[in-house]
This record gives structure tokens, C-alpha cells and sequence, in this order.
């Protein structure tokens, strides 16, 4: 009843009466309780007969994983479904079926069934289908995209299929819902009027322009002058900038600013004024993002600008992403309170750090080879040099910008602009040949490459994946604070303090942490 924004989206409320479910922070009336059913997922509540509330939108609600950070297979199977396994693209590549996942987990259909049933009440494919059908009506709600996009965005290869899974399964067409939504959602600014991917002309034709808005809800708190800071300290010219918040410029409009000339004195002195924008490429979609914090609303705004070429079937794909990048579903009250209750650290820990993700896995990995045995600043002159040789460019509204090199790029680059021993240009060579060749393989597969060792497949797992629970303890950093606070909560003398098992102290850490190593890892870096 309090509305506590912090337990948004990690359980919903059924009201039995009106066959509707809502976010906690809804703002309609309180049902009284005697008719009112709890469930933790979207998906629960669906299965149970109730469609979501049209005022507060369960499908903007931050993601709640209690499976995260456990290495379960349902863990996998969720990315898997995630990235679009189970949903077909417009493009014409066909969905893989339940079995098919199952293969790739390897384990039977029978046992993934299962664990869906015991964890959601029903099927992987009926969760996959869920999924599609929220996203798209966030769509519905949050822009003025053609049905045929917004089906197309969610995953759906048939206009026909999408409406009739719209209608049995949320209990209002597509089109009902666009109507009934449309003008309130304007008058309440949750609408952009002016974006979208397009418009109807006179004569009826749908005309592209390929800009749109979305709005990305977290719990808090969140500390974006952290995240901020964290970035731009690692930024690629051309790849990545930020812009100062008064000005709101458009995706399309963003300035590249990586050497700081164009941030105000006052964005520089609060990192919480800056707007944060990057290149994407996803499959055959290509563009920009930039990232708005309107934290009043605790959500972020998405401005995101498409090349004329892009196909919209990669959309949810891209929101997934930057919702990673961003670890906007993270508990943070959980997390912190794990983090406080260390017994041997006595560790106050900073409010609202959040894993800031990078803007892929082989990114991630090759930021950490790059960031071997030198400072930050170095290895991020040596990544610059690596995007600007190696790197995609692709032209937006007329400017140009930069994509991350691929493994296909790397595989078979000389890599003699970089300075850094020759060793270590082998290794990035080596890890771009077996991905390109074993696409399937897991991350910890990587460790068979000649020079890809634990601690750089920990920090691909950390910002590449958004894994919770990579504590690096062996990272010099996190090693000298770890120990610092160590030695001072249990008031140490320099022959107690030298007496330290480190390898104990960090195996026992390991163990309480769990599964949050990888805000542990964040809060010892901070310091």
C-alpha cells in the first residue's frame, strides 16, 4: 500500500474481482485484501486468468530474477529465450523449438518443461510468448509504431498470429489497446508524438524516419554519477559520448565528446547532468541509443535512431541489452544488505552501485586482454587505436560512427598499430579465430585459447554478461582494499596483519557473498 518503488516488479498484485493485475507502485485505489492474490512474475499472474493493468503497465515493471546469480540451467534458458530463441524474425529464420533449446542446454525437453512448470506454472514456449506479447504492448503504449512493426519488433513472422495471441492472452486487440492508451499516455508525457519509426502520408503509405522512445523502469536506488564516471573514464571516440542533459538532444543529434570539450562545467561537477549515448549492431540493425536518467520517475528514457537499412525484428533484443549494460534489474536492497552483513569486512557499502555492462561479450573480453598489466587510461588509448583501425563505421543523419570491431575483423588483423607486447596480440587473435569457429561455445570454453586465463574470462563474465557473482578477488585493486579492510575491521598489528591468508580470506568471502561477488568486486573498486 505504501507504493515503495524499491519492490516494483518483484511481485505483482491479482485482483480477483476485476481480473487485473498491477505493479506495487500502481496508483489506483487499494483493493481490499480479502481479493487480492499475490504473485512473483508476470507470467504467474497471467496463468492464473488475469490480464495486466492498463494504468501502471506491469510490462514496464523492472525484471525480477530470483534464478539469477545461481548457475542454473533455468538461468541459460532464460538468456537463451531472451536473445530470441524460441521467437522467429522477420527475416525468415525460423524459431528453434523447446527441444531444440533443450539441446543446446543439454538436457532433455522433458526436464527444461519442468523446470519452467516449477518456476513460472507453465511452458518455455508460453513464457517465450509471454514475453513477445508485453514487449509489444509496451510498444502500443509507449509509441505510435504500425501494428505491423510493433508485431514484427515482438517477434512475430504473421500479423494474424500476433493478433490473435494479443487478444487470448491480454483480452483486448492490439488496436483496442493503441486506442484506449494513445491519449492518455500522450497527456501524461509517456508518449512521444514525435518519434516513432515512421508516419501515414496522405496517401495512406507508411513513410520511415526510424527514431523512437522508450522508457526502461528500475528499482532503487540507483548512483548514475557512478555508472557515469565508470564509462567515460573507458570511452571510445566515436562509439560512445555524452552530452550535457539541458540541451536533450535527439539519438540522431548526439555530439561526440569523448575528450570532455563540450561538457559544461556544471555537467563535470555533477555526472548526474550528463546523457550517455552509444553504437549498437545487432544482427542487421544498426544505430544509436541514448540513455536519458529521469530518476524522479526511476526509469530511464531511450532515444534510439535506426539506419534506413535496419530491420525492427532485433528491437526487444537491443532494450535486453541496454537493460544489462545498465543492471537496471537488480535488487539493489538485497544485494547491499549481503554486501553489510559481510562479518569480516565490516563494509558500509556505497548505495545504488549497479555492474556497468559492456556493450557486448567480445567487447568485454577484449577490453580485459587490452587492460592487462597497464593503467585504465593506457588500456583505453590501446582500445581507441583498436576501433578506429579495425572497427565498422556506418553513417546516421550525417554522421559517422564507429562499432565495435568484430571476430571476423580481429581474426585475421595484423594488430601492429598497437603498442603492447606481441603475446598478447596473439591471444586476441587466437579468441577471435575459436569464437568465429565454435559460435556455440561457452565462455568458459575460452580457456583452452593460449593466453586467455581465469581472470580475463572473470571480467568477459562480469561486463559481458552482467554475471552477479564474479568476485575478483585476484584483481591487484580489489586485493589491496580488500585486505586494507580486512586488516582495519578486525584491528589487526603489522605481525597479524602479514600473517593473512589471502587465498582463505578470499574463499571464505566467496562463500558469504554469494551469489553478489560481482558488487563486491564494484564496491572495492569504488573505494
Amino acid at each position: 500500500m505504501s507504493r515503495d518503488p524499491r519492490f516494483d516488479g518483484k511481485f505483482f498484485v491479482g485482483v480477483l474481482t476485476t481480473g487485473i493485475y498491477c505493479r506495487t507502485v500502481c496508483p489506483a485505489v487499494a483493493p481490499k485484501e480479502q481479493n487480492v492474490r499475490y504473485f512473483d512474475s508476470a507470467v504467474k499472474a497471467a496463468q492464473a486468468g488475469l490480464r495486466p493493468c492498463l494504468r501502471c503497465r506491469p510490462d514496464s515493471a523492472p525484471g525480477s530474477n530470483p534464478w539469477k546469480g545461481t548457475g542454473t540451467t533455468l538461468a541459460r534458458a532464460i538468456s537463451l529465450i531472451e536473445a530470441g530463441a524460441l521467437a522467429g524474425k522477420s527475416s525468415g529464420e525460423p524459431a528453434s523449438t523447446v527441444t531444440q533449446l533443450a539441446d543446446r542446454l543439454g538436457i532433455s525437453s522433458r526436464y527444461l518443461n519442468k523446470l519452467f512448470t516449477e518456476g513460472f506454472g507453465t511452458s518455455p514456449k508460453q513464457y517465450a510468448l509471454y514475453r513477445q506479447l508485453l514487449f509489444a504492448k509496451q510498444l502500443l503504449h509507449q509509441t505510435q509504431l504500425p501494428i505491423t512493426q510493433v508485431a514484427l519488433a515482438a517477434g512475430f513472422n504473421s500479423i494474424r498470429r500476433f493478433n490473435e495471441a494479443f487478444k487470448q492472452t491480454l483480452q483486448l486487440t492490439p488496436t483496442q489497446l493503441r486506442k484506449t492508451a494513445l491519449t492518455k499516455a500522450a497527456k501524461e508525457q509517456d508518449i512521444d508524438s514525435s518519434t516513432g519509426f515512421g508516419e501515414i502520408d496522405t496517401l495512406g503509405e507508411f513513410v520511415p524516419h526510424y527514431g523512437l522512445t522508450l522508457y526502461q523502469y528500475y528499482r532503487p536506488p540507483l548512483d548514475w554519477a557512478s555508472q557515469l564516471a565508470f564509462y567515460r573514464l573507458r570511452a571510445v571516440t566515436g562509439m560512445e559520448w555524452f552530452t550535457p542533459q539541458m540541451s536533450h538532444p535527439q539519438a540522431s543529434d548526439a555530439v561526440q565528446i569523448a575528450d570532455e570539450t563540450y561538457v559544461s562545467a556544471e555537467a563535470k561537477a555533477d555526472d548526474n547532468g550528463l546523457e550517455y549515448g552509444r553504437c549498437f549492431a545487432i544482427g542487421k540493425m544498426r544505430g544509436t541509443v541514448q540513455i536519458i536518467h529521469e530518476p524522479k520517475l526511476n526509469r530511464f528514457k531511450l532515444a534510439i535512431a535506426l539506419t534506413e537499412d535496419s530491420a525492427v525484428d532485433e528491437l526487444q533484443l537491443l532494450v535486453t541489452e541496454v537493460r544489462r549494460i545498465l543492471d537496471l534489474d537488480a535488487d539493489m536492497q538485497q544485494i547491499e544488505q549481503g554486501l553489510s552483513t559481510l562479518p569480516s569486512l565490516g563494509l558500509t557499502p556505497f548505495s545504488g552501485l549497479r555492474i556497468p555492462g559492456a556493450g557486448s561479450l567480445f567487447e568485454a573480453v577484449c577490453r580485459a586482454i587490452l587492460g592487462q598489466q597497464v593503467t585504465v587510461v593506457q588500456a583505453t588509448k590501446l582500445l581507441n587505436i583498436l576501433v578506429e583501425a579495425y572497427g565498422e563505421r556506418f553513417s546516421l543523419n550525417g554522421r559517422e560512427y564507429r562499432l565495435f570491431p568484430t571476430p571476423e575483423a580481429i581474426r585475421e588483423a595484423g594488430l601492429t598499430e598497437l603498442k603492447m607486447p606481441g603475446a598478447r596480440k596473439l591471444a586476441l587473435n587466437a579468441l577471435a579465430a575459436f569464437i568465429c569457429e565454435h559460435p556455440e561455445a561457452s565462455v568458459d570454453d575460452w580457456l583452452s585459447v593460449k593466453g586467455i586465463g581465469p581472470w580475463t574470462i572473470a571480467y568477459a563474465k562480469l561486463r559481458g554478461l552482467g554475471d552477479p557473482n564474479v568476485f575478483l578477488h585476484s584483481d591487484l585493486i580489489v586485493k589491496k582494499h580488500l585486505l586494507a579492510l580486512y586488516i582495519k575491521n578486525n584491528r589487526l598489528d603489522e605481525t597479524a596483519a602479514a600473517a593473512v591468508s589471502y587465498p582463505q580470506l578470499c574463499e571464505q568471502l566467496s562463500q558469504q557473498i554469494a551469489p553478489w561477488g560481482s558488487y563486491l568486486t564494484f564496491q572495492l573498486w569504488h573505494q
